[in-house]
């Protein structure tokens, strides 16, 4: 496999569609009357409940626990952390580098993150282009990012284009690091990373609907506790 081989290319494409899709939101929205703000974000929202009851439900019922332990292990990780304050800090960089004022920055770009980066179709696709130097479902996904970003940045604004750095850090790093991720994750981490992230998902559109004031971001190292507390469940756990 040659150097160029190796580059996230998938990533790149995806990159790409997000920022025109942005860019054609930020269009849209100056020419949308404020009159409509309101049911736009009532349509994304039910739209990203959608999304993520959709990935959510292809939790293995034998896993019910591991799942439920992971939200709260990591929310307690998270909050100890202070992670939702160390991604504020993150995209208050990019809002200071770019000079704007778009006080929807922050939460524009950590919103389109979570909703591009977490999910198995992007692990997926990051694996297949690292392992295989196939790209198919790392384009499909570019092409929904691409919709999406339309959308969230009509909404959100400009804040949603900026999310393309921390998926080039995610998405591209697990293109390069395929090959030892591999090892790592089997089918059932798979499914119930889905599960998790669309959980995550499922907060946004209710944060979005102004149901709830749910803390999505210190509630990501539940990703992280997934895989080992999977491994702990099925050598220590009852038979499944």
């Amino acid at each position: 496999m040659s150097a160029i081989q190796k580059l996230p290319i998938g990533t790149f494409v995806n990159m790409a569609t997000v920022v025109i899709g942005g860019l054609i939101g930020l269009s849209i929205a100056n020419a949308l009357p404020e009159s409509l703000d309101q049911i736009i974000s009532q349509a994304i929202g039910l739209g990203v409940l959608i999304i993520g009851f959709q990935m959510a439900l292809k939790l293995p019922e034998s896993f019910l626990l591991v799942f439920i332990l992971s939200l709260i292990f990591g929310g307690i990780t998270g909050h100890l952390l202070h992670v939702d304050a160390l991604l504020l800090n993150f995209a208050d960089l990019f809002k200071n580098l770019v000079a704007t004022n778009d006080s929807a920055f922050s939460e524009g770009l950590t919103t389109a993150f979570i909703l591009f980066c977490v999910g198995s179709l992007t692990i997926l696709g990051a694996l297949e282009e690292g392992l295989q130097g196939k790209r198919n479902l790392l384009f499909v996904k570019a092409g929904l990012d691409g919709i999406s970003a339309i959308i969230f940045t009509a909404k959100l604004g400009i804040g949603v284009i900026f999310s393309i750095f921390p998926m080039l850090l995610f998405q591209g790093g697990i293109t390069i690091l395929a090959r030892q991720l591999k090892k790592l994750m089997n089918e059932t981490d798979m499914l119930l990373l889905s599960a998790v992230g669309g959980t995550l998902i499922i907060a946004i559109g209710i944060n979005i609907l102004e149901l709830a004031t749910i803390q999505i971001e210190n509630l990501l190292p539940a990703l992280l506790f997934l895989f080992p507390f999977s491994r702990l469940w099925i050598k220590y756990g009852p038979s499944i």
